[in-house]
């Protein structure tokens, strides 16, 4: 199958130009730790990860403690045999230790420098490459090392070669500001979905000012807006899968989330494309997102929201979804890019509801 030529954009500062979506390995760790997804299959994980490749996409995040090395192995698999003009850049992270003997555990946020040049090495041999296109601080340490520390690391091992970028994910603009000051943040990567708002408040107006690039994750908000969900399927969740414990997949939340998936639903029938597709393309439409991560766990998945790659949402599209999710409160954060910069909303785009 010929690969599609998606449009890229520039990676913040740094000599990447990535896809506007990328793939995401976090599901594909398996069970077995404490944000596992449940059971994978891992020749379905390793077919889903190359179809994404073949059909164009140019970039894949991971993570050490997926699966607790097991999905940096399954990119580590997947990339083998791939030649250097068809390899995606790879982007992984660090600073979360797990303890092998209590796998299910919550691992520890850990900044110290001895073990962030162990993990980096650990990365890179289950990866099989012979440096990381872009290293990211998982979550801030809570040992003790201070973000000054931490930071420090990264910025050495970029320099020293190890990596060629670095990035800090799950951090606020307050935390971006510090770390600038000892050296440029070359990416950022939050939580953002149309659920999940809080990131355009003050975040991505900072990176923009900066030249940060922004990778969002969970854009569909863990499936919730796919198009596919249920009550049923939320009751049915498996207990090793973590969103069977996430207050976003019961009650009233639940049920408005699924509303809002039903407006996208209106949106992706006018574009003639997958709901996945539309609820991506939000995110994507925010000023200062450079990419969206989004995960797959088959090559039939990866199909499903490959069409966010070049789909734009039109301005009465944005005020159709901020509309509702001002008259129903869902979520957390500004409503729109709109509502964003103090404007407002458009009558008629309200009414459309």
């Amino acid at each position: 199958m010929s690969p599609t030529s998606f449009p890229v954009r520039p990676l913040g500062r740094t000599d990447m130009n990535i896809t506007r979506i990328g793939f995401g390995a976090w599901a594909i760790g398996g069970a077995g730790w404490a944000a596992g997804w449940g059971a994978q299959d891992d020749a379905d994980s390793i077919a889903a990860i190359r179809h994404a490749v073949d059909r164009g996409i140019n970039w894949i995040d991971t993570a050490a403690v997926y699966g607790l090395g097991h999905s940096e192995e399954l990119v580590g698999q997947a990339l083998k045999g791939m030649g250097a003009s068809r390899r995606p850049y790879v982007f992984t992270k660090c600073g979360l230790a797990w303890d092998p003997d209590q796998p299910a555990a919550p691992p520890r946020r850990v900044g110290a420098a001895r073990s962030l040049r162990a993990e980096v090495e650990a990365s890179l041999r289950r990866l099989g490459v012979e440096c990381i296109d872009l290293y990211q601080m998982h979550w801030p340490a809570t040992d003790g090392a201070t973000l000054a520390e931490y930071w420090q690391t990264l910025l050495d091992l970029k320099a020293e070669g190890k990596v060629r970028a670095v990035g800090l994910s799950n951090h606020n603009a307050a935390q971006l500001e510090d770390a600038e000051r000892l050296g440029h943040v070359d990416t950022v990567q939050p939580p953002f979905s149309a659920i999940r708002r809080d990131t355009a408040a003050d975040l991505l107006p900072w990176c923009q000012a900066h030249g940060t690039g922004v990778i969002v994750y969970s854009p569909m908000q863990s499936g919730l807006l796919s198009g596919g969900f249920s009550e049923a399927r939320a009751a049915s969740l498996p207990a090793d899968d973590w969103r069977s414990r996430n207050a976003e997949f019961t009650g009233d939340n639940l049920r408005r989330n699924l509303a809002l998936a039903e407006v996208l639903q209106r949106v992706a029938e006018r574009h003639g494309c997958t709901v996945p597709a539309a609820a991506i393309a939000w995110t994507l439409a925010w000023p200062g997102v450079t990419g969206a991560i989004v995960g797959a766990r088959s090559p039939g998945q990866v199909d499903g929201w490959l069409g966010a790659a070049t789909l734009e949402l039109d301005d009465d599209d944005m005020a159709e979804i901020a509309a509702f999710i001002e008259t129903t409160g869902v979520g957390t954060g500004p409503s729109s890019p709109r509502r964003q910069a103090g404007e407002e909303l458009p009558l008629r785009d309200t009414q459309r509801l």
